[in-house]
């Protein structure tokens, strides 16, 4: 009985001090950067993939030089057709919290895109654009085809109903009731 409860004892021990760590978040792992300066400051642009790809999340960091205390800042995005995103407030990172950033984004279309950074902070404002940042076609087969493909299984679901209501119409109209027990 000792024994027992001492086995318990030390799996209950393990299990308490390894839950920490296997809930803990995923760190962002950026594998590029680009610097833009915007005005007096100095901004690292990260990405957690490279090169990019349409429709394909990642993570964006945006690292003023000297930290993002005492900072703002609006990011803006101009796709490849030219048309402006509604500038959106530089945001902590949910993951990384020292730095400004997005969490789990994608770009809508392949082509060149601009980031247009404003940043304001203790040495004034400053706006400052990174240009011609390429986002290839998006991995993996058309979207159209993905979805035909995904909604073959609802539409054999479909069907089954249709041939299973069918039959089970006739023979309650018939006047034949199935047998209980």
């Amino acid at each position: 009985m000792r024994k027992s409860l001492l086995a318990l004892a030390a799996v209950a021990g393990l299990l308490f001090t390894t839950a920490g760590t296997a809930n803990a978040y995923e760190p962002v792992n950026i594998v590029h950067t680009e610097r833009v300066q915007a005005g007096p400051y100095g901004l690292t642009v990260g990405f957690s993939t490279w090169p990019l790809k349409a429709m394909q999340s990642l993570d964006f960091t945006f690292i003023p030089d000297g930290g993002i205390e005492g900072k703002s800042g609006t990011l803006a995005m101009s796709g490849p057709d030219g048309a402006q995103r509604r500038a959106q407030p530089l945001v902590r990172h949910p993951r990384k919290r020292e730095v400004w950033g997005l969490d789990v984004r994608s770009m809508p279309r392949p082509g060149d895109w601009t980031f247009r950074f404003t940043v304001n902070g203790p040495a004034g404002s400053g706006t400052g654009e990174l240009r011609a940042l390429p986002v290839l076609d998006q991995p993996g087969p058309p979207m159209a085809l993905s979805w035909a493909i995904s909604t073959l299984p609802l539409i054999g679901l479909v069907v089954l109903v249709v041939v299973a209501w069918r039959r089970t119409r006739g023979r309650l109209r018939g006047g034949e009731l199935p047998a209980i027990g």
